[in-house]
């Protein structure tokens, strides 16, 4: 999710979260109060901010969460899940997307556009 929805869907995030500790993760960091913040990533010459939605660890290997839900910046959050796939790609850690009932055709049509085959995680 880019920022400006992350206050309107906490409920979803707070759900992705407990998804994700049901599954055994651990060292859980989420872009919500309560939790320690992910780090974030600046991009030179711009106010564009990537922050993850939620980092965890799993085995020793960190993976990146991203809750994918219709946006009305989908050019932004694009960017964000092409930078987030090319940092895990470098660092040998995963990234994964959390997608919701009536999001599916978005989060596939978003990931066909830049070339990103995925296994979504379907909540």
């Amino acid at each position: 999710m880019i920022a400006k929805d992350k206050l309107e869907n906490e409920t979803i995030l707070k759900e992705s979260i407990t998804y994700v500790m049901n599954h055994g993760f651990e060292n859980i960091k989420a872009d919500m109060e309560g939790y320690e913040s992910p780090k974030s990533y600046h991009k030179k010459g711009s106010d564009f901010i990537v922050t993850p939605d939620i980092v965890a660890e799993k085995a020793g290997r960190k993976h990146y969460f991203e809750i994918s839900l219709k946006s009305s910046e989908p050019n932004k959050l694009k960017s964000k899940w092409r930078f987030l796939e090319v940092l895990t790609r470098m660092t040998d850690d995963r990234f994964k997307i959390i997608t919701y009932k009536g999001h599916y055709k978005f989060t596939q049509d978003m990931l066909n556009d830049i070339n990103l085959s995925k296994e979504l995680i379907k909540l």
